[in-house]
């Protein structure tokens, strides 16, 4: 697979009826150089509580990279993850910090604390991720799920990482809601 994502947008015409204003792959691929076959395409942000609905909605997956939502906002992506390689599973956490940096969240790598895995991080949203082909495992401090397609995962803002340790690709739909620790979580946490 390639990235490539149809998204089709639709939106009102100066009548209020509606229309498709959009029907073409997602414009946003992108791909980690020390991940190879790896990609996550940003399919639609918002960026306000409640979302803004536009008659015709902007472009909103253009720019940097960011891995996580503005505040108050939600995202949209789709990720295909390849089998993990003995590179990733051997990373150190120079190599992890810098992964997430390329992400665009910096400051979401764990693995330099938790020693787990090279790909744990935590971020303070709500994930909804839905397993569409495939199978992978989810890793949290000390235990894991094993996820195949068909399968919803609600992931409250926990330490983890997303691991393929299948021979197959996995594609996985995640729509990110931005959060916030409850203030007793927050101090256990140490945010």
């Amino acid at each position: 697979m390639s990235g490539t994502v149809r998204r089709v947008v639709t939106g009102h015409d100066p009548d209020g009826k509606a229309i498709v204003i959009s029907d073409a792959p997602a414009p946003f691929v992108h791909t980690i150089p020390m991940r190879p076959g790896y990609f996550s395409t940003d399919i639609f942000r918002t960026d306000q509580n409640p979302a803004l609905i536009d008659s015709h909605p902007n472009e909103t997956t253009l720019g940097p990279r960011r891995q996580l939502p503005s505040k108050n906002g939600t995202v949209l992506r789709v990720n295909y993850f390849p089998p993990e390689t003995e590179e990733i599973k051997n990373m150190d956490a120079k190599a992890a910090n810098a992964l997430f940096t390329s992400l665009g969240n910096k400051d979401g790598a764990t693995f330099e604390k938790t020693g787990r895995h090279p790909l744990m991080h935590r971020t303070e949203t709500i994930d909804y991720a839905i397993i569409l082909s495939g199978q992978i495992t989810m890793l949290l401090d000390d235990t894991e799920v094993e996820l195949h397609a068909g399968d919803i995962l609600v992931q409250c803002g926990t330490n983890h990482a997303w691991v393929n340790r299948s021979k197959e690709p996995c594609t996985v739909a995640f729509i990110l809601i931005d959060g916030e620790y409850e203030n007793q979580l927050k101090e256990t946490l140490g945010n």
